[in-house]
């Protein structure tokens, strides 16, 4: 099994074969307690315009802050509870633009801590994979640290959990996090370190010039 970890969108742009696209803190965890909740599929937008003029329940942000006209920010400890369906749209500054710019992909996948053995059962018969830390070089230690347990897992090979936690929780997109803000609130952190939380892998699709993630269950 070879295994590389790149960074964000450049590294996005050059990877090949089978990429996993991960944003802990916040796109890919959101992601997965929206399909959580119900939703059906996600298209994923690079752009504010995409999500506006395409239909479903719109999530994502801006600078980390809710987008106006849309349903929902980028937390995912605020799905928590909500009863969702359909098709969701989800546009954010690191995650979803990596997808995006992700064309020259055989597969892609959408990495997360709390989707972490799911999808790495997933991929158990691949020969490579390409990790592509979202948040990184500005900053991703959490993207970072998600990306060697699942290279780690991949390969059969020991790695601590415990250090994995640290990394997220010791991040600079944890550090945003405050009580009583409800784009940044602190629930988010302990939704994102959730490993294993879901049984299922999000597996992502172009489908008509469009990224579509579904729920894949191993």
């Amino acid at each position: 099994m070879i295994t590389r970890i790149v960074l964000g969108a450049d590294g996005a742009r050059a990877a090949t074969g089978v990429v996993v696209v991960i944003d802990v803190m916040r796109a890919f965890t959101t992601a997965a307690y929206a399909f959580g909740a119900g939703i059906g599929e996600i298209e994923l937008v690079a752009t504010v315009e995409e999500a506006l003029a395409s239909p479903g329940f719109r999530m994502g942000e801006v600078g980390g802050r809710l987008i106006p006209g849309f349903d929902h920010n980028n937390s995912p400890s605020r799905l928590i509870g909500k009863r969702l369906d359909g098709r969701a749209v989800m546009r954010t500054g690191s995650g979803t633009r990596c997808v995006a710019e992700a064309g020259n992909a055989s597969e892609i996948w959408l990495g997360s801590l709390v989707v972490a053995s799911a999808t790495i059962r997933a991929l158990a018969e691949r020969t490579e994979v390409t990790f592509v830390a979202s948040g990184a070089p500005h900053e991703g230690e959490e993207d970072m640290a998600c990306a060697a347990l699942m290279a780690a897992f991949l390969r059969r090979a020991a790695h601590s959990r415990e250090s994995v936690i640290a990394a997220v929780v010791g991040s600079r997109a944890a550090a945003k996090h405050r009580s009583g803000d409800l784009d940044f609130p602190p629930e988010d952190i302990d939704c994102a370190v959730a490993i294993d939380a879901f049984d299922f892998a999000m597996k992502a699709k172009r489908e008509n010039d469009r990224w579509i993630a579904r729920p894949y269950f191993p």
